[in-house]
C-alpha cells in the first residue's frame, strides 16, 4: 500500500480510533486469508502511526457492512466488513444457502436444493467460488461448480439448463481491477417461472440479506471438503452449440465479414470466437494484447467498452486489417460493443447502445418475418409474436419498431433483472450495451449471443453493399431519427448524489433545450407500470426526454438524453443529424445548470 506522508493529530476522536483498531484486531483474528490479514496489519500500523490516508481507508473498510441488494455484492477487495473478502463471502454463501433451503422446502418439501457456482478471472474469483461451493455442499445443497473461469452468460445458461434453484457468479463485470462481486440468480423451485434464471429482484434481495444477517459466527459456518460436482468442459460446448444454433443461415446466408474482437482481458474470448466460427463467421481476429484473461487489465484504465480509450487497440487493429466491424465484450462477456467505419466521415466510431439495440430489434423483426413467410403456407398457421422490452432510460425507438411489426412492447426499470422477467419476452436491451436475444436460453444480457446476431445483420448489410450505418438510416427514415447522449457525474461522496437529486426536486427546471417541460415524473413514486426507483423523468413539448438517476452499481449520477426528429428523405438525414446534435448540446448545458455544475 502506498500512502502520502501527511499525518493527523490524535484528538477527541481517540476513543473512536481505539474502537476502530479493536474492530480491526477482531477481524484479523477470524480472517482465514493471510493476504488480507497482512494487509490489515499494515493498514492498522500505518493508521496508528498517524498516516492520514491509512486511517481514512481503515475507517472506510470498517464503516459498515457491505450491503446485499439486487446487484448482490460488489466492492473493492480488502479486509473489513465493507470490502470483498473471504469473511464477507463466507457469510453471504451461508445466508444464501439458508434462503435456498427454506425456499425449496416450502415449494417442494423433502427435496434438496440445487445450485451452480461460476467465476471469472478476477483476483480471488476462484477462491470465492470454491468456498461458496464448499459451504453450499456442507449445507445440504446439491452443488455444481463451473469447470474454469467462464463468462457470466454461461452461468446464467447453466442455472436453467441444470434446473438449479440458485446460481452464483463471482464477478465485478466491468468494474476496475481492485473490485470483485457476487451476483445471485434464482431458478427452479425458488422463484416463479418468469424469474427462473434471472438475477434477483425485490423482495428476494431483502430476504437473502436478512438470512445473511442471521448467520452466526464465522467459525459456525461449515465448509465441506468434497461432495460437489465439478462440471465437465462439455457445459461450455453445450452453451456454444446453443448460441451458434441461433444463426439463421437459411434466411440470412451471408457470412463474408471480417471481424476484430476484443474480450477486454476477460474470459469471453475463446467462447465468443467458437460461437462465431460455428455460426459460419470464420474471419475473426482477436486483439492480441487483450486476448488472454488478465485481472489487472493492463491496457485499459477501466475495462468497460463504454469508457473513452477502451477500444483504441481494437480500432487500431481493425484499421490495420481493413476489418468490417469491431466487436468488444466486457471482462465477463455479458455486454457487447460494436464499432464500424462511418461512411460519412471515414473514421471508425463505436455505436451507442441505443443504436445497436435498435439494429438488433429490427433484425429480430426481419428474422421473424422471414420465418413467418415460410410458415404461412401451413393450414391454420398463426404467427406467434412476443414482446420487445427495454429499460426506461433506453431509446423510445424500439417501441416504434415493435409497434410497426405487430410486437408488444414494455418498458422496465434499469437492469436485466427486470427486463428478463417480462412475460413473453422475445428481445430486450438496455442502452448500457446489454442485449438479450435468446431469453429462452439465457435470461440475462449476453454479449456473446448478441455479438453473433450483430455479425449476422452486419454481414447481411455488407452483402447488399451497405453498412450498419446505412441500416440505421433506413430505420430512421421510417420511425424518425432518435439521437441520444449521456452525462455521467462521478462522485467521491455518495451524499452528493442525494444532494443533486434533492436540488432537482426542490427547484425543478422549466425547460430543456428551449422546449418547455410538459411532463414531469418522479420515478420514486412508482406507477402501475413501474416499481418505485430513485429517478426523475422530464418530457418536453418537442418530445425531447431527460432522465436523471443515481447509478445502481457505481458512485455516479447518470443523465440520459434523447431527442426525436422527423426526417422526410435520405437527403435530409445529414441536416437532421446536425439539428439533433445541436439540440442535445443545448439540453446538456441546461442539465448541467440544473444540477449546479
Amino acid at each position: 500500500m502506498l500512502f502520502d506522508d501527511s499525518f493527523i493529530p490524535m484528538t477527541s476522536s481517540d476513543a473512536e480510533f481505539e474502537k476502530l483498531i479493536s474492530d480491526a484486531g477482531e477481524w484479523a483474528a477470524q480472517d482465514p486469508d493471510p493476504i488480507t490479514a497482512a494487509a490489515l496489519s499494515e493498514l492498522t500500523g500505518l493508521a496508528s502511526s498517524g498516516v492520514a490516508a491509512a486511517r481514512q481507508q481503515l475507517e472506510d473498510s470498517f464503516s459498515g457492512t457491505l450491503q446485499f441488494g439486487t446487484a448482490g455484492l460488489r466492492a473493492a477487495l480488502g479486509p473489513g466488513p465493507n470490502r470483498m473478502n473471504r469473511v464477507v463471502v463466507r457469510r453471504a454463501a451461508a445466508g444464501l444457502a439458508a434462503f435456498l433451503k427454506d425456499a425449496v422446502a416450502t415449494a417442494s418439501p423433502g427435496t434438496r436444493p440445487r445450485a451452480v457456482v461460476g467465476y471469472d478471472a478476477r483476483h480471488n474469483s476462484d477462491v470465492f467460488a470454491r468456498e461458496t461451493t464448499a459451504i453450499f455442499t456442507a449445507a445440504g445443497i446439491d452443488t455444481f461448480l463451473m469447470p474454469s473461469a467462464l463468462p457470466t452468460p454461461l452461468l446464467a445458461y447453466a442455472v436453467r439448463s441444470l434446473d438449479c434453484d440458485g446460481g452464483v457468479m463471482v464477478t465485478a463485470s466491468h468494474n476496475p481491477p481492485q473490485d470483485n462481486g457476487y451476483k445471485v440468480y434464482l431458478g427452479g423451485r425458488a422463484v416463479e417461472e418468469s424469474g427462473r434464471g434471472s438475477q434477483i429482484v425485490t423482495p428476494y434481495d431483502s430476504q437473502i440479506a436478512a438470512s445473511i444477517e442471521s448467520v452466526g459466527s464465522l467459525d459456525s459456518i461449515a465448509l465441506a471438503e468434497s461432495g460437489w460436482t465439478v462440471l465437465p468442459g462439455s457445459i461450455t460446448g453445450e452453451y456454444e452449440a446453443a448460441m451458434a444454433g441461433l444463426a439463421d443461415v437459411e434466411n440470412f446466408p451471408a457470412r463474408e465479414l471480417k471481424v476484430v474482437l476484443t474480450p477486454m482481458h476477460g474470459v469471453g474470448g475463446a467462447t465468443a470466437v467458437s460461437v462465431l466460427n460455428a455460426a459460419g463467421f470464420t474471419d475473426v481476429t482477436l486483439v492480441e494484447e487483450q486476448a488472454a484473461p488478465d485481472p489487472d487489465f493492463p491496457t485499459v484504465s477501466f475495462p468497460n467498452p463504454e469508457e473513452p480509450g477502451a477500444l483504441d487497440l481494437a480500432l487500431a487493429a481493425a484499421a490495420r486489417s481493413d476489418a468490417d466491424i469491431v466487436l468488444a465484450n466486457d471482462p465477463d462477456a455479458d455486454r457487447a460493443a460494436v464499432a464500424a467505419k462511418d461512411p460519412d466521415t471515414g473514421a471508425w466510431r463505436m455505436l451507442r447502445g441505443d443504436e445497436v439495440g435498435s439494429l438488433l430489434g429490427a433484425h429480430v423483426v426481419a428474422r421473424h418475418t422471414a420465418d413467418s413467410r415460410q410458415s404461412d403456407a401451413a393450414p391454420g398457421h398463426v404467427a406467434k409474436k412476443g414482446v420487445f422490452a427495454n429499460s426506461i432510460v433506453s431509446s423510445r425507438l424500439l417501441s416504434r419498431i415493435a409497434a410497426a411489426a405487430g410486437f408488444a412492447h414494455e418498458e422496465t426499470l434499469t437492469g436485466f433483472k427486470w427486463i428478463s422477467r417480462v412475460p413473453g419476452l422475445v428481445y430486450g436491451y438496455e442502452e448500457a450495451l446489454g442485449y438479450c436475444v435468446a431469453p429462452e436460453l439465457v435470461r440475462d444480457k449476453d454479449g456473446i449471443s448478441a455479438s453473433l446476431l450483430i455479425a449476422e445483420l452486419a454481414a447481411a448489410a455488407k452483402a447488399e453493399g451497405k453498412t450498419v450505418f446505412d441500416t440505421l438510416d433506413e430505420i430512421y427514415l421510417v420511425h424518425g431519427l432518435h439521437a441520444s447522449d449521456q452525462l455521467s457525474i462521478r462522485v467521491a461522496d455518495l451524499g452528493l448524489l442525494d444532494a443533486m437529486m434533492n436540488r432537482l426536486r426542490a427547484d425543478p427546471p422549466e425547460s430543456f433545450g428551449g422546449s418547455a417541460i410538459e411532463t414531469f415524473v418522479d420515478l420514486a413514486e412508482g406507477s402501475e407500470q413501474l416499481p418505485p426507483t430513485d429517478g426523475l423523468l422530464y418530457l418536453t413539448k418537442d418530445q425531447s426526454r431527460v432522465i436523471i438517476r443515481p447509478s445502481g452499481t457505481e458512485p455516479k449520477l447518470k443523465c440520459y438524453l434523447e431527442v426525436i426528429k422527423s426526417v422526410g428523405s435520405a437527403a435530409e438525414l445529414a441536416e437532421t443529424r446536425h439539428s439533433a446534435r445541436t439540440t442535445l448540446d443545448h439540453i446538456l448545458a441546461d442539465v448541467r445548470e440544473a444540477l449546479g455544475l
